[in-house]
C-alpha cells in the first residue's frame, strides 16, 4: 500500500477505509481480527483497484 499510496498516507488509509470485501472492516481491523494478509492484500488491490501484475 506504501507503494501507491505512500508512505504517510498509507497507514491512514488502512486505518480509515472500510471495504466491504472485509466484513465491512478497515484493513487495520481485518489484520488485528485475525484475517490473513493475503486476504486482506486481495481485498485492498481490488478496492483500489491496482494492476493485475501487483497481486
Amino acid at each position: 500500500m506504501e507503494l501507491h499510496l505512500g508512505v504517510g498516507y498509507a497507514r491512514v488509509w488502512a486505518d480509515t477505509q472500510v471495504i466491504a470485501d472485509l466484513g465491512g472492516r478497515t484493513a487495520s481491523q481485518a489484520l488485528e481480527a485475525g484475517v490473513a494478509p493475503k486476504v486482506v492484500w486481495r481485498a485492498v488491490h481490488a478496492y483500489l483497484d491496482l494492476p493485475a501484475r501487483e497481486r
